[in-house]
């Protein structure tokens, strides 16, 4: 019986092909070599339908999580490669899937007589390789690597059923765009994942990734203004400063390569699983902890914020204002108003459910600014 096609695959297939056929032209022209091969629509579309179908199956009672990467076996770096290349079907997906369910692993997909199929597996990729990615049931993540410098992934667009959000190149150029969005988006400087702002994108992910809510307050090194928005005594004051962080983060900055950046991850982990208790992490900007589960209190004199300024980072994403408890609650309430009464500090903060909130004054707008940026995280 020949399965129900999923619609949004041949929506958002012609677009994606256009999306990687640019910046395939644009990297050329710029002398790049080694770029992957570039998908055609029909095949982008039978990944997308092939994951989407197997995303809602389970293998002994769980979802398959899964990579899909566009190559042929003879442009992967030593590939693993099956005697007998897979169908790309659900079922057969859903059946590989526990052997290839850790980070790095990507099935590989290639034309085999015609038909796309799965010929194995491989950890490297090329620029501009076409992936999808089985986020959750239903939940797609398209994506591509950005060069050798990070292993940083762009992502393009995220499939939720019937859903389909389309990354915006453009948003980093908005006005009051904060450094850790243009950061995420991936589409300016090369460089940008290997400076400052790396700690607090690793610090996004991973505050995310724990799944119980969480909220980080990011304030001038140095400044004493933002303890009038906190309620004192602080339950986990941190004295003196932590400073691992900090000192890591500078000498990754210094020295070039993927292992000093790589040494970060257990410090952030760490940091980032303080953000799980009730409260806020206060980190500096130099980022210097300082203490978490802080009570945010609206700072003396202050006004009761009402409203801030809601964008997403995704295609024809209009700005709405609306009242920040209506992003999730309380959480997202103190957030806001912390960053009303602190103009020169940033709140970010995690839902239960995944989504993903930055807050920041905009002198812009004399608003806060709540950025939702989990499309981005994914």
């Amino acid at each position: 019986m020949k399965r129900e096609a999923y619609a949004a695959a041949r929506t958002i297939s012609p677009k994606l092909h256009a999306y990687f056929a640019r910046h395939r032209e644009e990297a050329l022209a710029r002398g790049e070599k080694c770029l992957a091969p570039l998908p055609d629509a029909e095949t982008i579309e039978a990944v997308i339908d092939a994951a989407f179908w197997a995303s809602l199956r389970r293998e002994e009672g769980s979802p398959p999580k899964i990579s899909l990467a566009f190559l042929p076996p003879d442009e992967a770096e030593r590939p693993l490669r099956f005697e007998r290349p897979l169908p790309l079907e659900p079922a057969a997906l859903t059946r590989v899937a526990p052997a290839v369910e850790r980070p790095g692993v990507h099935l590989g997909v290639w034309r085999d007589q015609g038909e796309p199929s799965v010929w194995g597996t491989t950890r490297n990729i090329p620029v501009l390789c076409f992936v999808l990615e089985v986020a959750a049931p239903g939940l797609l993540v398209v994506k591509h690597h950005r060069g050798e410098e990070s292993r940083k992934f762009v992502n393009v667009a995220v499939l939720e059923g019937d859903l389909i959000k389309v990354v915006d190149e453009r948003a980093s150029t908005r006005p009051d765009c904060p450094a850790l969005l243009t950061s995420l988006l991936g589409y300016g400087s090369p460089a940008s994942w290997i400076q400052s702002v790396d700690p607090l994108v690793q610090l996004a992910v991973s505050m995310r990734a724990h799944g119980r809510g969480a909220s980080l307050l990011v304030v001038p090194a140095g400044a004493e203004a933002w303890r009038e928005s906190i309620l004192h005594p602080i339950p986990y004051s941190v004295s003196p400063p932590f400073l691992e962080l900090a000192e890591l983060s500078r000498e990754a900055d210094r020295i070039e390569g993927q292992a000093p950046r790589d040494a970060l991850g257990p410090t952030i982990a760490a940091v980032a699983g303080l953000t799980a208790v009730d409260g806020a992490v206060v980190l500096t900007d130099r980022y210097e902890l300082l203490g978490f589960g802080a009570k945010i209190a609206r700072r003396k004199g202050w006004p009761q914020i009402e409203q801030v300024t809601l964008t997403e980072p995704t295609e024809g994403a209009a700005s709405s204002l609306i009242h920040p408890e209506q992003l999730g609650g309380t959480r997202h309430l103190s957030a806001a108003q912390f960053t009303q009464d602190q103009r020169d500090a940033v709140a970010l903060v995690a839902s239960q459910d995944g989504r993903f909130t930055v807050f920041e004054w905009s002198p812009c707008e004399a608003m806060v600014h709540a950025h939702r940026v989990d499309v981005l995280l994914l």
